[in-house]
């Protein structure tokens, strides 16, 4: 795995201070990811540790009512449910595992069960994100902020976003210095604000459960392909999520559908898939990592005909100059084993990324956080490094620190990128290294 995410939804602020300990303890390099909840309509407990619900039966939504849920209904999240759903509207439980149809919206929702099937505790409440009437980030989110800061996230991930501005009033309250955030594509509203999003976020989660909630399912396929290439083309990073091994959540095994999906995923030219249901809850948690990481792993290494195209080239800065005139190297020399490059931030490894090299991309960082930031980034291998000295500089720090590294290949060549040791300058040095 490369990022551990930590869903605020569940659990207690001592347990998640406990699994981010153990993430630390366990390895320096993963990066840790807080999900904030965001309007995230859940049940309550229920009575059992699981409920069937059959087609054609009443079941209650109640607001007011905390008591475990039975067959008859259950207490929901959300205060203003009833106020802002109507009758004939489609609600839908645990990602669509039950449809129920409103039939009356008073001070509890009595609706009739259109689809019958099996939900647990919190088990998640669907209903079109244009009908509610709380904000994208809660006051349950306002509050979680400063905890994501203090056990250390490397990314926040905003749930439930509707528009651009929703993401930059989470930055407004975290500040520049903030950790990057991490913008949750699940409503339609957000699909439709796409690009806007992509300004103002430093990462994208296609996020195909509630997605495929608020949309006609068939349509997800599509929609996941063309959002992955649309922000792609930006240089921004995706994530995909949801169901992707979803049977090892009871088997050891996946389906040859489900290594599709992860391969598919991966050939569309996503950074990252995630897991959720699968580790969280599953009985196979290390058996689930490893398919996923295998299937990867193939991909990337037999399957380079099928991979998406780079973004196009993009000449607005010197360093979106420099990182193409780098990768035209590698591409041109097949010497040329990989790309090294000297990061403060992060960016340079990002846009050397998004133009897919054929080569892999050893960033080097000072900083600790960017190196666990950087490993949700396609094909990028960062690494700790001390900072330069004053006479050194960083082309000479990285040609000192790939000589020295045994993974590069005796004889092979390594493009060096860097900058001027002044503060504040982008990458405008490139150099080709060639190892003894």
């Amino acid at each position: 795995m490369d990022v551990a995410r930590i869903n605020f939804s569940h659990g207690t602020f001592e347990e998640h201070e406990a699994a981010a300990r153990q993430v630390r303890e366990a390895s320096s390099g993963v990066a840790l990811m807080v999900d904030l909840s965001g309007p995230k309509i859940r049940i309550g407990d229920l009575a059992d540790d699981a409920l069937t619900l059959e087609p054609g039966a009443s079941f209650s939504l109640r607001p007011s009512d905390a008591r475990p849920g039975d067959a008859t209904g259950a207490h929901v999240s959300y205060p203003r449910l009833s106020a802002d759903v109507r009758a004939g509207d489609r609600v839908l439980l645990a990602d669509g595992a039950v449809e129920l149809r409103v039939i009356e919206a008073a001070d509890e929702i009595r609706t009739e069960v259109v689809r019958g099937g099996v939900i647990r505790p919190r088990a998640g409440v669907s209903v079109p994100s244009d009908r509610l009437s709380e904000p994208a980030l809660t006051d349950a989110d306002r509050t979680s902020l400063p905890r994501a800061v203090e056990i250390g996230a490397d990314y926040v991930a905003q749930s439930f976003v509707r528009r651009a501005a929703d993401v930059a009033e989470l930055r407004a309250l975290m500040g520049e210095s903030g950790p990057p955030i991490v913008a949750k594509i699940e409503t339609r509203a957000a699909v439709d604000d796409f690009d806007a999003i992509c300004g103002v976020a430093d990462a994208v989660m296609i996020a195909r459960g509630d997605l495929g909630v608020e949309l006609p399912f068939e349509e997800v396929p599509i929609l996941q392909k063309q959002l992955v290439r649309r922000a792609l083309d930006r240089g921004m990073p995706t994530i995909v999520a949801t169901q992707m091994l979803e049977s090892m959540t009871a088997a050891p095994r996946p389906t040859r559908a489900e290594a599709s999906d992860v391969a598919n995923a991966i050939f569309d030219g996503a950074d990252a898939i995630m897991l959720s249901g699968e580790t969280a809850i599953g009985a196979y948690p290390v058996l689930a990592a490893e398919a996923a990481a295998r299937i990867a792993r193939l991909c990337e290494d037999k399957g380079a005909e099928h991979m998406a195209a780079g973004a196009p080239p993009n000449a607005q800065t010197d360093a979106d100059a420099l990182a193409y005139a780098s990768v035209a190297l590698a591409e041109a020399d097949r010497d040329v084993s990989a790309i090294a490059c000297y990061t403060r931030s992060g960016r340079t490894a990002r846009i050397l990324s998004a133009l897919r090299p054929r080569v892999p991309i050893v960033a080097y960082s000072p900083d600790g956080a960017v190196v666990r930031r950087l490993a949700m980034v396609h094909g990028v291998d960062a690494r700790g490094c001390v900072p330069p000295g004053e006479t050194q500089g960083r082309l000479g720090l990285m040609a000192w620190l790939v000589s020295e590294d045994s993974s590069f290949a005796a004889g092979s060549a390594v493009v060096l990128v860097a900058s001027t040791a002044e503060p504040g300058t982008g990458p405008n040095m490139l150099e080709v290294h060639r190892l003894p």
